[in-house]
């Protein structure tokens, strides 16, 4: 999917049609084997040992040959941020795509033509 670096859009805090600078936001952080949060640390520490309902810990996971294969593509996240008022909105739906390439000044399909 290929998408230009600035593209023009309405901004409800300018209240008029801007540029807006398009950014592809980062996927976040992966949890380590051994921080704090993780779950191979805790059950290293004997979370869901002993008697009753041991929530969470109680069930082994589903038999990976049964389960369906992971997904080829990811979902798009892009930001649009008004370089006027720098406020910036997520975009409303993702479309499943291999690869978002950024684009300088590239005409793309769906984009209003610029009239100078």
């Amino acid at each position: 999917m290929k998408l230009p670096k600035e593209m023009k859009r309405y901004c409800k805090y300018c209240k008029k049609h801007t540029t807006h600078k398009v950014i592809i936001a980062s996927s976040g952080h992966k949890r380590s084997s051994l921080k704090k949060g993780s779950i191979e640390r805790a059950r290293l520490r004997g979370r869901g040992r002993g008697y009753g309902n041991v929530g969470k810990w109680g069930s082994k996971p589903a038999i990976t040959k049964w389960k369906r294969k992971t997904k080829s593509t990811k979902k798009t996240n892009i930001q649009y941020k008004c370089l006027t008022c720098n406020k910036v909105w997520l975009q409303k739906k993702g479309t499943r795509t291999s690869r978002v390439m950024l684009r300088e000044g590239e005409k793309v399909k769906g984009q209003p033509k610029e009239h100078s």
